[in-house]
């Protein structure tokens, strides 16, 4: 399995993304007041709910670990990835705010 991939932010079309074997994963944002709002996840469906899928928001949400900023997964897998995580990534949540 291909693990060892980067995820790159694509300020052009707001998205995280990384290429996988020419394959595009992806997950759009939108950012308010320090916020940061993830809407839709995009990927192969030969990764979807797979190891990949799993490692690849991680590490789109691994990377707001050490910043200001706030996550709101707003897309359903997003969200499903998040609650199956719950204690690792609840720091990143809005107060108030529970999935």
């Amino acid at each position: 399995m291909h693990t060892d991939f980067e995820v790159t932010k694509n300020e052009f079309q707001r998205q995280y993304e990384t290429k996988i074997n020419d394959d595009l994963l992806a997950v759009e944002f939108s950012e308010h007041d320090r916020k940061v709002f993830l809407t839709k996840l995009t990927i192969p469906e030969k990764y979807l709910n797979s190891d990949i899928q799993n490692l690849f928001i991680s590490k789109v949400l691994d990377s707001f670990v050490d910043t200001r900023f706030k996550v709101m997964p707003t897309s359903p897998e997003v969200a499903k990835f998040f609650r199956k995580n719950r204690l690792k990534y609840k720091g990143l949540l809005p107060a108030g705010i529970t999935i």
